[in-house]
């Protein structure tokens, strides 16, 4: 994939939907959440008119308190999953990105207050339509070892939800795959937390 990639989102559509495009501009990815699921069951297409999946994101559980999200191909292949820290995630967002049930990467937040305020002004009447211009909270993706490897920052936006996914180290094709798709599940399942 091209770095940095755009994640954008329209904050007012009633299913959630998350388009990810690459540096030129190219449609790499696209989600739309259906509504009122008890079990999250995903498709991740390579197009809008959501004829080609390619791969498949899907809970272990009804309530997502310490829910583990797993990951396939369109074929059905398991490779690997995200894993919400229940306790841990009360204040700051923490994922743990796994492959069995070995974890590759983490993914915490930089700043937690930064998305409290995002949130608790977003609430605010018509001041609210601006918060997306003051408020940018951030993610980054670590290895083990604590090497950032993604950053994922959110961008200036009136109605819409953008982030910026920047790559800051080497990855192999299949942990980048396991990093841009946990970023993907922790973007659906935080905006509703603010």
């Amino acid at each position: 994939m091209d770095y940095p990639l755009q994640l954008s989102f329209k904050l007012m559509a009633m299913a959630p939907q998350i388009y990810v495009r690459d540096a030129p501009g190219s449609l790499r990815m696209y989600v739309k959440q259906k509504l009122f699921k008890l079990k999250e069951k995903i498709t991740v297409f390579a197009d809008e008119g959501q004829t080609q999946p390619i791969y498949h994101i899907q809970a272990d559980r009804v309530i997502d308190f310490n829910a583990r999200y797993n990951f396939s191909t369109s074929n059905g292949v398991e490779f690997g999953a995200v894993r919400r820290r229940g306790a841990r995630s009360l204040l700051r967002a923490h994922y743990e990105v796994m492959q069995g049930e070995d974890v590759v990467l983490l993914i915490r937040e930089k700043n937690p207050w930064t998305k409290v305020a995002d949130a608790l002004m977003g609430e605010i009447p018509v001041i609210g339509m601006f918060a997306g211009y003051l408020f940018h909270p951030a993610y980054t993706v670590t290895r083990a070892d604590g090497t950032e490897v993604l950053l994922a920052t959110k961008q200036p936006a009136l109605w819409e939800g953008k982030y910026t996914v920047e790559k800051m180290a080497d990855l192999s094709t299949e942990a980048e795959a396991l990093g841009v798709l946990s970023l993907l599940m922790l973007l659906l399942l935080e905006r509703r937390r603010g």
